[in-house]
């Protein structure tokens, strides 16, 4: 069983295959908004209609979850890099990965929980802050009491199941599909001979194209649970 590389740092540990994998993402993010985004012209060439469709899917999202316009303002760009950056992350570790001995160095980052954690975390912090925002240290705080005082409680323990639902549903479908892959690359296609990889090679592709689109989807589920929570702070009912 893989591991991962943990190295010690001033008294805190660092994960490498995060690192490495997260840092490899958000290059290929920059590198295709900049590359996408070259040459803007009046009329679009193919390159700008795709970074334009990407913006107008992204900013339908937030647009149909959160209905304060001040908000949907500052969450558009928010949405639209954790939508790519998700996504790049859930394709990663189905067309590369680097194992050197007993540790794994690159995967996708979001196999682990700890990255969609972190992702779940900031929405979370979002949602706080847009809601301190609009109502008021007191006023937000009030809400945890609405309608009546007594679900006080119930509220609370809302807000930690939103953030362990967010986080590991993601990290839950794209450890999943990682997992059958490396069963059906490492363990069945070696198990027979020639017969056994032959017949798992077809699999692991349908496996992969299918991933792809869980990997998509869960983007988009990610996101738009994200733009829920953060407009259900920022609307009365």
């Amino acid at each position: 069983m893989e591991r991962s590389y943990v190295f010690n740092f001033m008294g805190l540990n660092f994960d490498l295959e995060g690192m490495i994998g997260s840092t490899l993402m958000a290059a290929a993010v920059l590198f295709l908004c900049i590359w996408l985004s070259r040459k803007v012209e009046m009329k679009p060439n193919k390159k700008q209609n795709l970074l334009e469709y990407l913006l107008d899917f992204t900013n339908g999202i937030v647009r149909d979850n959160v209905e304060d316009e001040d908000a949907q303002k500052h969450l558009s760009l928010y949405a639209f890099v954790l939508f790519l950056f998700i996504w790049c992350m859930n394709q990663l570790g189905m067309f590369l990965e680097v194992k050197i001995g007993d540790f794994m160095f690159v995967k996708s980052p979001t196999a682990d929980p700890v990255a969609t954690m972190a992702f779940a975390m900031m929405t979370l912090l979002l949602s706080f802050t847009f809601g301190v925002q609009k109502f008021g240290v007191g006023g937000y705080l009030k809400n945890y009491t609405a309608p009546v005082g007594f679900l006080l409680p119930i509220n609370l323990i809302e807000e930690f199941t939103n953030f362990l639902t967010l986080a590991l549903r993601l990290y839950g479908n794209i450890y999943a599909g990682e997992v059958l892959l490396t069963l059906l690359g490492d363990r069945l296609a070696h198990s027979g001979g020639i017969f056994t990889l032959v017949l798992v090679a077809p699999l692991a592709m349908v496996w992969q194209g299918f991933s792809v689109f869980i990997g998509s989807i869960q983007a988009y589920v990610f996101v738009t649970l994200s733009m829920v929570y953060i407009g259900k702070k920022v609307t009365t009912e």
